[in-house]
Parts: C-alpha cells; sequence; structure tokens
C-alpha cells in the first residue's frame, strides 16, 4: 500500500511526467523527418521511443500510485516488463548503435523496478518496497529527461538530407 505522505510526490510526477511526455511531441514534430521518417536517424528514434518509455512508465505508476489504497505490485511489475521489452527490441535490433552505458542503466531501472513489483506483490504491506520504487521513478525520469534532451539538442542526430 502506499504510504499517504507520498501522495503529494506522485501527484507531483504524475502532473511532471505527462507535462514532459507532451514537451517530447514537441521536440519530436519539430524534426519529424528526421526521427521517424523514411530516412530517420535510428538514434534519433531509438532516444525518443527511450524517453517516452521512461516517461510513461513514470507517468502510469504515479498515476495509479495515487488510486487509495492500491498496491503497486501488479503495476510495477507489469511496466517493467513492456519497459524491458520495449527497450530490448530496440537495442537489440539496432547492433552497433547503441550506448552501453545508457542501456545498461536502462536495463537497471526496470530490472529493479520488476524486481521491487514482484515483492510487493508478495507482500503488499511493505511499505519499503514503495520507497525504493521512489527512487527508480526518479532514475527512470532523469535518465528519460537525459535522452530527450540528447534528442531536442541533435547529439547523435544525424540531419536528413534535402
Amino acid at each position: 500500500m502506499v504510504p499517504g505522505n507520498l501522495t503529494p510526490y506522485f501527484a507531483a510526477t504524475s502532473a511532471a511526467a505527462g507535462a514532459l511526455i507532451g514537451l517530447l511531441f514537441v521536440a519530436v514534430s519539430l524534426r519529424p523527418d528526421s526521427i521517424f521518417g523514411k530516412n530517420g536517424d535510428a538514434t534519433g528514434r531509438r532516444l525518443a521511443e527511450s524517453s517516452f518509455t521512461g516517461l510513461v512508465n513514470v507517468f502510469f505508476i504515479s498515476l495509479v500510485a495515487l488510486i487509495p489504497t492500491t498496491d503497486l505490485g501488479y503495476p510495477a511489475a507489469s511496466l517493467a516488463v513492456v519497459g524491458l521489452w520495449v527497450t530490448l527490441s530496440r537495442h537489440v535490433r539496432r547492433v552497433g548503435v547503441s550506448h552501453l552505458t545508457v542501456l545498461l542503466s536502462i536495463l537497471v531501472i526496470y530490472l529493479g523496478e520488476l524486481g521491487v513489483g514482484i515483492a510487493a506483490i508478495f507482500d503488499p504491506s511493505q511499505q519499503t518496497f514503495v520507497y525504493v520504487l521512489v527512487y527508480l521513478l526518479i532514475a527512470a525520469m532523469s535518465l528519460a529527461l537525459t535522452r530527450a534532451w540528447s534528442l531536442l539538442t541533435g547529439e547523435g542526430v544525424k540531419p536528413t538530407a534535402s
């Protein structure tokens, strides 16, 4: 169960993640052809996808946490599996264009979230799991913001040929 003193935190993170998802859409719309177009750069696409996945993860876990007397085990484990699947499917298909440190960081966050989610399923009254999840969400949002900033600045993204 989510401790009552974390309600403001989850309200803030759900609002922040929702706003940042909107801003990510704006950033992508500034260069749609260079990211998702026919000649789009794999790095730009991966930056957008991983940022979106991370922010959606934070958004939905935070949103579910606002439901009174909810347990976060199933949502955390489910979203971690989705995040792992999206991350691995994107990185494995594009061999040679991945930043290993970022990939490992993403995997650590989602595997940690999966572990905490499973542990919370078996012992939903243990509030320690919620606090660990809070820090994993902070890490996920930090990494998503870093990826979104790289996308916005064009770091590693090839410009489209005009």
